[in-house]
């Protein structure tokens, strides 16, 4: 099973439209898959304490502990993928342990290329996850409305998925 997580808490989201093109594609494929909204399922801040125990926190837990894979979608602010992602990460730890990940991200400019690299470093170091080699970077022009406009991040959006679909199946068996 492959669980889409889309981290961002903006009604009109962007970097959602690439996860539900991705799960979409992934459904496509024949796929098994799971989804988590940020948006709709909120998570405490990370305390350090008594936030681990929240029913969504457990929750989002057991559902990347039992995917095969992650597929995170976020956008992009201040040069970071956004603090939801990083929050959720913090209050689901171990449930990372050796999970492949897929990043797709959202920007307002081309500036921020890179801003995935340290949440995949931190997955790598911190729970040896495998992060799929290639990932989506879109901005503001490759949408329209609540769809993709651009025909190269839709390719994009297949090749990620079918990518991770593959180096999944190939780690399972």
């Amino acid at each position: 099973m492959i669980l889409v997580l889309s981290s961002s808490l903006h009604p009109d989201s962007r970097s959602r439209i690439l996860a539900r093109a991705t799960l979409a594609r992934l459904t496509e494929i024949g796929e098994d898959t799971d989804w988590f909204d940020l948006a709709s399922t909120p998570l405490p801040p990370c305390d350090g304490a008594t936030a681990y125990g929240d029913a969504n926190v457990q929750d989002l837990s057991k559902r990347i502990h039992q995917a095969n894979a992650v597929l995170i979608a976020s956008p992009v602010y201040n040069f970071d993928v956004n603090a939801a992602v990083k929050n959720a990460v913090e209050l689901t730890g171990k449930a990372w342990t050796g999970k492949t990940v897929g990043l797709m991200l959202s920007a307002g400019g081309q500036g921020s290329y890179m801003s995935g690299m340290g949440l995949a470093n931190s997955l790598m170091l911190d729970f040896r996850c495998l992060i799929v080699p290639r990932f989506i970077y879109a901005t503001g022009e490759s949408f329209e409305g609540d769809q993709l406009a651009d025909e190269s991040i839709q390719q994009r959006v297949n090749q990620l998925a079918d990518e991770t679909a593959r180096i999944a199946r190939a780690l399972a068996s």
